[in-house]
């Protein structure tokens, strides 16, 4: 007797459908918020901080007043007298819309012109004087935490999200977070190990670069305000600006369009509570839009050091693993701490190992705020972790694959945390991806000074929960669908797929579901646009949503004495209900994930996540063994998505996420002086990859899998492409010469540095 896979029921899902909006797009009628103009709309131009540290004595703003189409110059002064406590963050409320006081890094906003023109606003920009008494910054995570230098006196939590509220207020300390997981004897595991490995992996700090450069235009009047931005995160941006006001969220509107990019820079609040306090001082409409160049100042990625120590057996097992991860947040918290806890949790690895401690530290600096970003800090964990494994696998002689298989976790075992592992195809991924690479056949290594290597890495990521999506489905009269949601299509084709999981249910065409863009007056609640969150929790809620729509338009169907509803005639179910082409039936769907919170002490919990993301890289580069210089040749990339609900947007998301990870691992770098001053803001002097900087042959795949939990078996896949990249990179270059990097970016003069180290050590 077989067993029917659940796919095999599926119709219009787990094949492939064209971005619904892809012709808009490249024709450019999409909307997109940069395009918002109202009538009598003034324009923002943000005075920033010279010094990454200091006492705000004063700001001079009279010779830009004086400059002609200057509407205002305003600052923290100016903000006080309409909103009393301007501090705002998802989870401290530790950020003021424009400085107080103090100053906390190079590039905080002191002081903002508002003027009739953006160039009016940029000119007299320049004219203003802030007077600032210097202080000693501190800007390396690690003397951070031993520092008697504060980044902030004290500390509010926020309270704003249920995994956030054991945040205590602090004093006199750069930590924010510690987060701990502990399971075992690690100590005693330690004494009895064959051998123990320890070593240190750093990640440097970067830059989102989207290609659309934050903007909000806020309209604020008789107690209203309506909020345009490219936000990721509607919802919570009005419940933040309705808490900043002291308003009901009926007052508050925000209405977003897609996003060019997001990769989570546009998330919470950033420029909103800014735009409203403008608008509200002017009593006119204000944009605030930053050039490319500004968003370096306004958020970025955590670097991270990250001490890792692993105990193993003779035969290769891993026993026992210390980790103390340092999370290097900048001057404000904004959503460090929960990448901190949710990301940090994952420090071991995707390894069966029975005795862990884990210690994951969020700490301020007097550097740009960091938060999410493509990956959720996961990306910086598996750099260690599997950079660890290669160094292990390598000097005991084992296959890397082989050495991988012999500890990974597998359905049924227990994660560090405690939760049992559930639909999570990790060997699976491992064995394709040695598959797909050849693994078994090997390489050619190389003649001359051209050397060729090989390298793989493998991550995991836990879904951040617990969380809610709402959704709303509108059947009209002519039987048409429109989907209302708050997430947010930027470029991961969310909409394309709302509108496929409406069809699969209801079965009307997917190329006929509207998507509405999203609008807090009328689309219901969603925690946000991150994580891979969307396809799991939301496509639940419209799931959900459409369920309810069918039931009620079966139950029409047996009020008119219909027997079978025909998804290509619902028009007729209408009219033969209301005598006409009349009357909506609308669906409503709720989800919320199971979730139990980690223990305080241990950080144990039986349910950490509802899912778990996979994702593996392998690579093969040849180097030039006189200059440092090397090519990818090849990346093979494949990931664990649960059923592939829409295939060709997932092959595309996982070839995106793994090119925009190389771009971090190979190039860009803030680089900043003694003094906090960031030397390369703008894509002059800091470089993304481009066309000519990823391999010729990049190969995808999603393992055959099934999410048992997940709508129609799927899960998310934004970030799996992007976890295994930079430790596969660096086996691969020390695969081929011997060297060994444990600091990213992976720069030809680091690898040249270290062949001359060797040439020395043999001489």
């Amino acid at each position: 007797m077989t067993t029917m896979h659940p796919r095999s029921s599926l119709n219009r899902l787990g094949k492939g459908l064209r971005r619904l909006e892809a012709v808009d797009k490249v024709t450019g009628r999409a909307d997109y918020t940069h395009h918002v103009a109202l009538p009598g709309m003034l324009y923002a131009k943000i005075v920033r901080s010279h010094v990454a540290h200091g006492r705000l004595r004063g700001v001079h703003v009279d010779d830009a007043l004086a400059v002609p189409g200057v509407h205002g110059v305003y600052t923290g002064a100016d903000i006080l007298k309409i909103i009393p406590e301007p501090y705002y963050g998802p989870a401290f409320h530790d950020q003021p819309i424009l400085a107080i006081d103090k100053v906390r890094y190079v590039g905080e906003p002191v002081a903002v012109v508002v003027a009739e023109s953006p160039h009016v606003a940029e000119e007299a920009a320049g004219l203003v004087v802030a007077d600032i008494d210097e202080l000693p910054a501190v800007l390396d995570e690690v003397q951070a935490m031993t520092s008697d230098i504060y980044v902030h006196d004290s500390l509010r939590p926020a309270g704003t999200f249920a995994d956030l509220k054991h945040l205590d207020g602090i004093r006199d300390t750069n930590v924010a977070l510690t987060f701990g997981v502990k399971k075992g004897n690690v100590d005693q595991a330690f004494r009895q190990a064959h051998r123990v490995f320890k070593h240190t992996f750093k990640t440097q700090q970067v830059m989102h670069t989207p290609l659309e450069p934050m903007v909000s235009v806020a309209d604020v009047r008789h107690a209203h305000a309506v909020i345009y931005t490219a936000s990721q995160t509607p919802s919570f941006a009005r419940t933040e600006i309705a808490r900043l006001l002291g308003w009901r969220e009926n007052q508050v509107t925000i209405k977003t369009a897609f996003l060019g990019g997001g990769f989570g820079c546009k998330l919470y609040v950033k420029l909103e509570p800014l735009a409203v306090a403008l608008s509200m001082l002017c009593r006119r409409p204000v944009r605030v839009a930053l050039t490319m160049a500004e968003q370096f100042y306004t958020i970025t990625r955590h670097a991270t050091t990250f001490n890792i120590e692993t105990a193993v057996t003779q035969e290769g097992r891993i026993v026992a693993r210390r980790c103390e991860v340092i999370w290097n947040g900048g001057a404000y918290a904004d959503i460090g701490p929960r990448v901190t806890q949710k990301s940090g949790f994952t420090a071991p690895g995707p390894y069966n190992i029975e005795h862990v401690d884990v210690t994951s530290v969020a700490v301020y600096t007097n550097r740009p705020p960091a938060g999410a970003f493509r990956g959720f800090g996961i990306p910086q964990l598996v750099w260690a972790y599997e950079s660890q494994a290669d160094i292990i696998a390598r000097e005991m002689g084992l296959d890397p694959i082989e050495f991988r298989l012999r500890n990974v976790l597998s359905d049924g075992k227990r994660h560090a945390t405690g939760t049992v592992m559930k639909d999570a195809a990790i060997p699976a991924v491992l064995t394709r991806l040695a598959e797909r690479f050849g693994w078994e056949k090997g390489i050619e290594r190389g003649t001359g000074r051209m050397r060729r290597g090989r390298g793989i890495g493998i991550g995991i990521k836990a879904c951040v929960s617990p969380t809610t999506s709402v959704a709303a489905i509108s059947v009209a009269a002519d039987g048409s669908c429109s989907v209302q949601c708050n997430t947010v299509d930027m470029g991961q084709g969310s909409n394309t797929l709302m509108a496929m999981i409406v069809s699969e249910v209801i079965g009307v065409p997917a190329e006929s579901v509207s998507v509405i863009a999203a609008d807090t007056d009328a689309s219901p609640y969603d925690m946000a646009t991150l994580g891979s969150r969307s396809t799991f929790h939301m496509g639940h809620a419209v799931r959900l949503a459409a369920e309810d729509a069918l039931s009620r338009l079966q139950a029409m169907a047996r009020e008119v004495g219909v027997e079978q509803i025909d998804p290509a005639d619902l028009g007729t179910l209408f009219v033969r209900k209301f005598g006409m082409q009349a009357g909506t039936v609308i669906g409503t769907g709720v989800y919320k994930p199971t979730y139990q919170s980690p223990d305080k002490r241990t950080g144990q919990s039986e349910d950490i996540t509802p899912n778990w993301m996979i994702g593996g890289c392998a690579i093969e580069v040849e180097v030039d063994t006189e200059t440092g210089m090397y090519t990818i040749l090849r990346m093979e990339n494949v990931v664990d998505c649960g059923t592939a609900l829409n295939p060709l947007v997932v092959q595309t998301q996982i070839s995106g996420a793994a090119i925009m990870q190389l771009g971090t691992v190979t190039l860009e770098e803030m680089e900043f002086d003694e003094q906090g001053q960031l030397r390369n803001a703008g894509l002059s002097e800091y470089k993304i990859a481009g066309i000519q900087d990823i391999p010729r042959s990049i190969g995808r795949e999603a393992v055959d899998a099934w999410q048992a939990n997940g709508p129609f078996g799927g899960k998310g896949v934004g970030e799996s492409g992007a976890f295994g990249v930079a430790p596969a990179l660096a086996s691969a270059i020390e695969d081929a010469v011997g060297v060994r990097i444990t600091e990213l970016p992976i720069r030809p003069e680091k690898i040249w540095e270290g062949l001359r180290a060797q040439q020395e050590q043999h001489a």
